[in-house]
């Protein structure tokens, strides 16, 4: 997800997500994220997947994705935009409507134990337990993630979905969204309160580990290492929940599907950048269209 992203494990320890190379697991020689291109009589839409935090100093660039760039006329992204000062008021509202609950609070469901690394974990945030016992289960583990990777180093202004947007708002080309923020929220705010809790009962269990994981995660990425990032991003999370893989990647994959079979009814180039573990694995959006006849090629 661009505004809440991930996926499995890395739902707990990369949100806000669905990631630097340049890390203990050391960077590839040479970025070569995976990319993709489906092509028909008169028109081509590329595929990038893409990781939504990144260290600043990430490198991920590469002359075929310049180009494929540089080629493109319309931007498609999770959301319409990745700058949170847009969505600020919105999300406000979002966050107070799905993203609160004063009258069910966290303590009343938390053991003592829970609570007190609920606690250690929300100083990471500048919070503490007493302040997120207000807060929805899937809340407040979304909250201790984010704060976990921007602890780390990781920055969403850094993100690859918030580069491109700016690549392209330099042409004065403007993001169109898949989805809502709304539609984004309400995949965790949908889930029952047993799921919620057991969702932030392995956030706060996992949190210490998480740049740890962030940082295999994003050599995968970097790599265009299409096995090992299906291993994470799909095959351990469809292991742990299938009911939240369903929400999170196929149910989203299938409607996103509809809205790209739209697009090749027209003409020209479109760019579309998506959280990576959209576009691999059984279930992905490429897997979709494939069922469909409508194959992608890797542009290597």
């Amino acid at each position: 997800m661009a505004g809440f992203a991930a996926w499995g494990r890395t739902i707990r320890s990369a949100l806000v997500a669905g990631l630097a190379a340049a890390s203990a697991w050391g960077a590839p020689a040479l970025a070569q994220p995976a990319m993709w291109a489906v092509k028909d009589a008169d028109s081509t839409i590329y595929f990038l997947g893409t990781v939504h935090l990144l260290k600043p100093e990430t490198e991920w660039r590469t002359e075929k994705l310049e180009a494929a760039l540089a080629e493109a006329k319309e931007l498609w992204l999770e959301l319409p935009t990745t700058n949170p000062e847009k969505m600020a008021g919105e999300m406000m509202v979002l966050v107070g409507r799905y993203g609160m609950s004063p009258r069910r609070r966290l303590s009343a469901d938390l053991t003592p134990e829970e609570m007190t690394t609920l606690d250690e974990a929300a100083k990471l945030a500048n919070l503490t337990a007493a302040q997120l016992d207000f807060f929805r289960p899937w809340f407040a583990a979304i909250t201790i993630s984010s704060s976990a990777m921007t602890h780390a180093g990781y920055d969403p202004a850094s993100g690859v979905d918030s580069k491109i947007e700016a690549i392209f708002g330099e042409r004065g080309i403007s993001p169109k969204g898949l989805e809502t923020p709304e539609q984004q929220i309400k995949v965790f705010a949908g889930m029952s309160r047993e799921a919620e809790l057991e969702y932030l009962r392995q956030t706060i269990a996992d949190y210490r580990e998480a740049s740890v994981e962030l940082d295999r995660m994003v050599a995968n990425w970097a790599s265009g290492d299409i096995a090992a990032m299906e291993e994470m991003f799909v095959t351990e999370m469809k292991k742990e929940d299938e009911a939240l893989y369903d929400a999170l990647l196929t149910k989203r994959n299938a409607n996103w599907v509809v809205e790209i079979e739209e697009m090749l009814k027209g003409s020209g180039t479109v760019f579309i950048a998506v959280g990576a573990g959209h576009l691999i694995g059984p279930d992905s959006v490429l897997a979709m269209l494939g069922a469909k006849g409508i194959k992608a090629e890797r542009v290597q």
